[in-house]
């Protein structure tokens, strides 16, 4: 029974809480034509994402600019959200972090951190500052996701 309960545990570490397969999103952030990626900037100031509402299309290559135009560090969580995608990398200009995935970044003032990406799984996702009073007082917005290919049998236009 021991035996059982460790190689659970180790699948549900390895796959994570949702079944993602982080090696089929690694394959696809490979094999993505980073040439068509699509860049959408938001700009983070107090109290305010700006936009604070996103639209995004499965399996097409994104950069997300989260650029605090503010005067206080603001935070950009979406834990939804980021098991959503397949992440290539977050870039700064002082260097890149590439991981499997993401539960929150912290933006400095003056400063902008670059989000390359490509989503997985289509919903609808909120996304918030979490540092005390800023969600309350309207620091918060959601991202769509759509899955642009048509099921069988079914039409759709985008």
């Amino acid at each position: 029974m021991k035996k059982l309960v460790i190689t659970l545990t180790i699948l549900f570490l390895v796959t994570g809480c949702a079944g993602i397969d982080y090696r089929e999103m690694s394959d696809k952030v490979k094999t993505a034509d980073w040439t068509k990626m699509q860049t959408i900037t938001v700009s983070l100031v107090e109290h305010a994402f700006i936009p604070n509402i996103l639209s995004l299309k499965v399996d097409t290559p994104y950069k997300l600019i989260l650029k605090n135009d503010g005067n206080e560090k603001h935070y950009f969580v979406s834990e939804e959200f980021f098991k959503a995608i397949a992440l290539r990398k977050v870039q700064s200009s002082d260097g890149e972090i590439k991981a499997t995935y993401l539960t929150a970044l912290e933006v400095y003032p003056k400063r902008a951190l670059e989000v390359y990406f490509i989503p997985v799984k289509d919903g609808t996702y909120e996304f918030v500052c979490t540092i005390e009073g800023h969600m309350e007082k309207g620091m918060r917005g959601k991202i769509t996701i759509e899955n642009k290919k048509a099921e069988p049998g079914q039409i759709r236009y985008y």
